[in-house]
């Protein structure tokens, strides 16, 4: 009887140690398995040079929305000031004093207003019908600056996408060319990594695309505006002007 309780004990013994034993190495095998997450130096390793590419065109999409937040305003377009001086210039009948208003600022409208002027003061008797086809003209070329500044912002909205598709493209050609080059020698962990170029490229391309063009969409939304006011403030002092042109 006592042979048999220290067999029993000794066997209660080995199998509770065993079972500690398994669920160490169960811990330990569900532990390997759980996803590490890839720091930003590994990301971009993995993309490839072409992240790089990607990195310089956020930056400049950047440097675009910061100037067009500086630049795309009524006070550097259309500057009240301004506008109220050479409207009561233009009440009083001195053209030459509006002129020079006109000169010492570069703002749109100044231009605008500069050309009619230049052609009142120099006309001996001014047509109204090409004063005013003056300044249509320099009113459509000074709104084609304006918008085509936010061009910039589309392309890179464009451009930026096609770039992740390259990455993706080559990503998934190193993939396959390490099946295609010997089936047999073929490691999961090649075909991995080129598929970890593919996908990461391509994510990198729509992260920098979308605000881009989310920025290109507010940025015309807000020159078409400006625009609008500017042909709304010019006709009214190319109708000051008309007075004296007459």
């Amino acid at each position: 009887m006592k042979l048999s309780g220290k067999i029993m004990a000794i066997a209660v013994t080995c199998l509770t140690a065993g079972a500690a034993f398994a669920q160490e190495a169960t811990d330990a095998a569900v532990a390997s398995a759980e996803p590490q997450s890839m720091t930003m130096q590994q990301i971009i390793e993995t993309g490839g040079w072409l992240m790089y590419v990607l990195a310089a065109m956020s930056v400049a999409g950047l440097a675009l929305i910061l100037y067009f937040l500086l630049v795309l305003r009524r006070g550097q377009i259309i500057p009240e000031n301004l506008v109220d001086t050479v409207r009561g210039l233009l009440r009083e009948g001195r053209l030459v004093e509006a002129q020079t208003a006109c000169r010492n600022n570069g703002s749109a409208v100044a231009v605008i207003l500069d050309s009619a002027l230049n052609y009142v003061l120099r006309t001996p008797q001014p047509d109204v019908g090409l004063l005013r086809e003056i300044v249509e003209g320099e009113g459509g070329r000074q709104a084609t600056i304006i918008q085509n500044q936010t061009q910039y912002l589309m392309d890179i909205g464009v451009i930026a996408p096609m770039i992740g598709l390259l990455g993706t493209v080559m990503g998934m050609l190193k993939a396959f060319n390490a099946v295609a080059l010997d089936l047999a020698k073929a490691k999961p962990m090649l075909l991995a990594g080129g598929v970890s170029q593919a996908l990461i490229t391509t994510v990198a391309g729509l992260i920098v695309a979308i605000p881009a063009m989310i920025a290109y969409a507010y940025f015309r939304g807000r020159a078409s505006r400006l625009i609008s006011d500017l042909e709304q403030n010019t006709a009214e002092m190319i109708t000051l002007m008309s007075k004296d042109a007459r």
